[in-house]
C-alpha cells in the first residue's frame, strides 16, 4: 500500500495544518454531517496562497475504513472534471482519515430543493451539470469505466456560482470497459430510495443503476422534496407515486410551485419530466445512457432560458395588459399576444406577428384629438361592425378639420412601419367619390395629399397609409393636422403596421449622436426638419418629462447653429425656491458673473465661462442650502 500511495504524496496535508484550519475540529466550523462523520470548513495553505476548503473527517465507527478512504483519494485524483468535486489533499496521520475538497460554498443540492430563490433555470442547469459529471465517469476510458453507486441529491455539491459537482466517490466501482455488468457478492451499498430496484433484488450492478439513481434526483428537483421523508416514518419511498402521476398526466399535482418562483415552461417541463421518467424504468434496457440524459437536459435548459428571455422581453407589456393575462407556458403567451391584448384602459390593441414584430392599434379615443369647431360629443359607436380590428371604443366623424396626437409605446425598434388611418365611409354612396385627404405632420408646412382606398378589407374597414418611417426606439410620437373634407369618414383609429418597405432616414453626422440618444423615434426628411425638431427640444436617454408647473410654460427659442461651439459661452439656469426671494447671488464662478437676473419664466440665470463635467453648488459663505429645489441644468448658446 505504501508503494502504491507514493503516487499521491503531493496531496498529503499535515494533521497540524488541518487542526489549525478547523480550529481543532471546532463545532463552529462544521458545515455538514453524515453517516461518514462531519465536514468542516477552513483555509488551506497552497503554493499560490490560502484557499477555502472543506475537510471531511471520516469516522471509523460508521464503517468508513481504509478501503473507502484510499478509494476516494485514488478516484478523485485520477478522474478530474469540472463537474466532479476536486480533491485538494488528504491526511492519514494520528489515527485520523481526512479528505480535503474544494469548498462548495452553496452546500449540497438536497438543502435547496424547496428554495424560493433558486429559479427553474438554475435548477435545470444544476441537473445538467451533474449529468455531465456522471456521464464523464461512465465514459469508456480506454480499458475501464467508473460506476458511482451512491448518486443522490446530498452528494451533488454546489459552488459559489451554483455549478454542480458530483462528490463522495468512496463507494465507486471501477471495472473493465467491456464489462457491462458487475456481480456484487458483498453487501449492497447505496442509499434507500435511490438504489436501483434490480440491483437490490439481483445484486447485479450496471451503469444503468446510476442512471436510475439520477432519475430519482431529477424528480426530487422537479417536485421540490426528497424521495424519502425522514420526518414521517409512515411516508416511505414516494418514487412510485411520482411515476404514477407522470403516467396519469397529472404532473401539476407534484411539480414544485411557489409564488416567488417563475413557473416552469411547459416545453421544458415535458422534456425534463420525460427523461426523468425514462431513467426510472424497471427494465435497464429502457433506461437512457447518461449521454442522452445530458442531451435532453440541455434541450430543457434552452427551452427554459428562451421562456425567461421571452417573458422578460414582454414583461412591460404583460404588466400593462387589461385584464391580466393567464397562461402556463411561453407557447400560451405567444398565442395570446398573436391574437392581441388590450392596453391603455382597453383603448390600445397590441399584437405580435410571426416575425415577433409588434403591431399597435390605437383607438381614436386614445389619441389627443382636438376639434376647433365642434365638441367631442359627436362620436359614433361602431358596434355594428363585426370582425373589426378595433373591436370597441367609438368612431370620430371626420368632416371638419381637427388635430390628433398619436403615440405608439410598444413598437419594435429598428424596423420600418407604415402608420395607417383606419376608417369607414359614413355613407356608402361616398365610396367611389373623388375626395382627397389633406393633412400635415408635426406642424410641417408641407401638406400631404392622399386618396382614401375604395377597397374594403375583410374586417369591414378601409385603411390609408399616412406615413412610413423606421423606428429607433420603442416609442413614436406624431401629431397630424387634418384639413376640412367634403364627405364624412368614420375614423376608428391609427395602426402602426410593420412594413416590408424599408425607409431610411437621411444621415446628418452633426446630429446623429442626438438622434441615437433620443428617448423616442424622431421623424424628419431633411436637415431643416431635424433642426426644427431639435429647436423644440427632445428628451434624451429615457429621461421623463418634468411635470412640475414651473416648467410647464418653458419654451426653447430657435437659435443659430455653429460648428465652432467650443468657443461659445453657456448660461446655467438656477431655479427659484418656491415662495422665497431669490434676488441675491449664490455664486460667482468667474469674471463674467453678474448678479443673477430673473427671467420672464420665473427662473434665475447666471453666466459662467466654461462647463465642467462635475458641478457643485455651494454658498460662498458656506451657508446651508438645504431646501433649495434644483429642477435641472439648461445649457444654451448665447
Amino acid at each position: 500500500m505504501d508503494s502504491a500511495m507514493k503516487e499521491f504524496e503531493h496531496l498529503v496535508v499535515k494533521l497540524e495544518e488541518v487542526k489549525s484550519a478547523t480550529k481543532n475540529f471546532s463545532d463552529t466550523k462544521i458545515i455538514g454531517k453524515g453517516g461518514f462523520g462531519n465536514v468542516y470548513e477552513g483555509e488551506l495553505s497552497k503554493s499560490r496562497g490560502k484557499t477555502k476548503a472543506a475537510f471531511k473527517r471520516l469516522d471509523r465507527k460508521h464503517g468508513q475504513g481504509d478501503p473507502q478512504f484510499w478509494k476516494e483519494v485514488m478516484m478523485l485524483s485520477r478522474y478530474t472534471h469540472e463537474n466532479i468535486i476536486s480533491l485538494l489533499g488528504y491526511c492519514n496521520e494520528g489515527g485520523e482519515m481526512i479528505l480535503v475538497y474544494e469548498h462548495a460554498s452553496n452546500g449540497s443540492l438536497d438543502c435547496h430543493l424547496r428554495s424560493t430563490t433558486l429559479t427553474w433555470t438554475q435548477r435545470i442547469r444544476i441537473c445538467h451539470d451533474a449529468a455531465k459529471g456522471l456521464c464523464y465517469l461512465h465514459e469508456d476510458k480506454g480499458n475501464h469505466r467508473v460506476l458511482h453507486r451512491d448518486i443522490k441529491s446530498s452528494n451533488i455539491l454546489l459552488d459559489k456560482n451554483w455549478k454542480a459537482k458530483v462528490s463522495d466517490m468512496g463507494l465507486a466501482k471501477v471495472g473493465p470497459a467491456n464489462q457491462f455488468t458487475f456481480l456484487i457478492t458483498d453487501n449492497i451499498v447505496g442509499t434507500l430510495g435511490y438504489i436501483d430496484p434490480m440491483y437490490m433484488r439481483m445484486g447485479f450492478l450496471t451503469k444503468e443503476s446510476d442512471v436510475y439513481s439520477f432519475g430519482v434526483v431529477l424528480f426530487e428537483v422537479l417536485c421540490g422534496r426528497l424521495c424519502f421523508d425522514k420526518s414521517n416514518a409512515h411516508s416511505g419511498n414516494i418514487v412510485h407515486i411520482w411515476k404514477q402521476r407522470y403516467e396519469e398526466n397529472k404532473l401539476d399535482e407534484i411539480v414544485f410551485k411557489d409564488d416567488l418562483v417563475q413557473a416552469l415552461d411547459q416545453n421544458s417541463l415535458e422534456m425534463f419530466s420525460k427523461i426523468a421518467f425514462q431513467c426510472l424504468q424497471e427494465s435497464r434496457e429502457e433506461r437512457p445512457l447518461m449521454a442522452d440524459v445530458v442531451e435532453k437536459l440541455e434541450i430543457a435548459l434552452k427551452y427554459q432560458e428562451l421562456a425567461v428571455f421571452f417573458q422578460k422581453e414582454y414583461q412591460e407589456i404583460i404588466k400593462a395588459v387589461e385584464p391580466p393575462l393567464i397562461y402556463r407556458s411561453v407557447e400560451e403567451l405567444k398565442v395570446l399576444l398573436s391574437n392581441g391584448v388590450f392596453l391603455n384602459g382597453g383603448k390600445t390593441l397590441l399584437s405580435v406577428n410571426e416575425k415577433g414584430e409588434h403591431i399597435e392599434r390605437i383607438y381614436m379615443e386614445a389619441c389627443q384629438v382636438t376639434f376647433p369647431y365642434i365638441d367631442q360629443e359627436e362620436l359614433l359607436t361602431h358596434s355594428d361592425i363585426v370582425n373589426s380590428r378595433f373591436p370597441g371604443g367609438r368612431c370620430y366623424r371626420y368632416y371638419y378639420e381637427f388635430k390628433a396626437r398619436v403615440r405608439g409605446e410598444y413598437l419594435t425598434p429598428h424596423i420600418s412601419y407604415a402608420l395607417n388611418l383606419v376608417f369607414r365611409y359614413q355613407y356608402q354612396s361616398d365610396v367611389n367619390k373623388y375626395n382627397p385627404l389633406r393633412y400635415k405632420i408635426d406642424g410641417e408646412a408641407k401638406v400631404f395629399i392622399i386618396y382614401p382606398s375604395t377597397h374594403m378589407r375583410e374586417d369591414g374597414w378601409f385603411i390609408v397609409p399616412l406615413y412610413h418611417f423606421t423606428t429607433q426606439h420603442t416609442t413614436a410620437d406624431l401629431q397630424f393636422e387634418f384639413e376640412f373634407r367634403g364627405r364624412d369618414l368614420l375614423l376608428a383609429g391609427i395602426e402602426f403596421q410593420p412594413s416590408e418597405e424599408k425607409v431610411q432616414l437621411p444621415v446628418f453626422e452633426e446630429y446623429q449622436h442626438i438622434v441615437a440618444a433620443a428617448s423616442q423615434s424622431l421623424f424628419y426628411t431633411s436637415l431643416d426638419e431635424l433642426k426644427q425638431i431639435l429647436s423644440q427640444g427632445v428628451l434624451l436617454n429615457r429621461y421623463k418629462t418634468v411635470e412640475d408647473p414651473m416648467l410647464e410654460d418653458d419654451k426653447v427659442e430657435d437659435t443659430q447653429t455653429t460648428t465652432n461651439n467650443e468657443a461659445l459661452t453657456y448660461t446655467p439656469v438656477i431655479g427659484p425656491k418656491r415662495d422665497e426671494n431669490t434676488q441675491n447671488p449664490v455664486t460667482r464662478p468667474s469674471k463674467l458673473n453678474v448678479v443673477p437676473q430673473q427671467r420672464s419664466d420665473g427662473w434665475m440665470e447666471v453666466k459662467v465661462e466654461t462647463i465642467s463635467m462635475h458641478l457643485r453648488l455651494q454658498h460662498p459663505g458656506k451657508k446651508d442650502l438645504s431646501g433649495l429645489m434644483v429642477q435641472g441644468i439648461e445649457i444654451i448658446p448665447i
